[in-house]
């Protein structure tokens, strides 16, 4: 699977699309469409399944330097109010102020970002270290590790300073009973 063939899939689910078209519309600073949403969909479309069979949330992820929980809401607000008719679980994060919650939230250290593609390289898993945002000459796409695994459907975890093996098991787990084809493998083997 090449960047295109991993975007021909993942656009296929009208959610993806009208997301990142309201991302570039609402000119958010360093704003991608991440993880689950995009993975999944590709799942769907190599497994016959409704397009968007399985999909809990859509994840955006932007940067703003102004790390006020106001301002986080606003966008928030925006977004929603810009993808209010699609009916779908949409959640935007501030990545530049993930580590004021984080270590609340999960009780463990998460350092300061500086972008969004390093929220991106801190998922539990490394086939959903990925995001596309729409530009006007057309998609940008973040895959640190390929399409490999997306492609072969294997779920492998990825080691980082937020890794955590229960959390892990469980998202490996969740996933395994929706798309069965997965091959999951074990926390231990990072």
């Amino acid at each position: 699977m090449n960047t295109d063939d991993f975007l021909l899939l993942a656009l296929r689910n009208p959610a993806n699309s009208a997301i990142a078209d309201e991302l570039l519309r609402l000119g958010l600073r360093d704003a991608w469409i991440v993880s689950g949403c995009l993975v999944q969909t590709v799942w769907n479309g190599l497994t016959g399944r409704a397009v968007d069979h399985g999909i809990k949330d859509y994840d955006v992820f932007y940067f703003d330097p102004d790390t006020s929980w106001q301002a986080e809401d606003a966008v928030i607000a925006r977004v929603q109010n810009g993808l209010s008719g699609l009916g779908v679980a949409i959640e935007a994060r501030n990545q530049a102020r993930v580590h004021l919650w984080y270590p609340q939230k999960h009780g463990m250290p998460y350092p300061a970002l500086r972008s969004s593609t390093q929220g991106i390289d801190r998922f539990l898993t490394r086939n959903t270290q990925v995001g596309i945002r729409r530009t006007q000459q057309g998609f940008d796409v973040y895959a640190p590790h390929g399409f490999d695994d997306i492609a072969a459907m294997i779920v492998r975890p990825n080691p980082g300073p937020n890794f955590s093996a229960e959390n892990y098991a469980a998202k490996a787990a969740r996933w395994k009973a929706l798309w069965p084809e997965l091959t999951a493998l074990p926390a231990e083997s990072v």
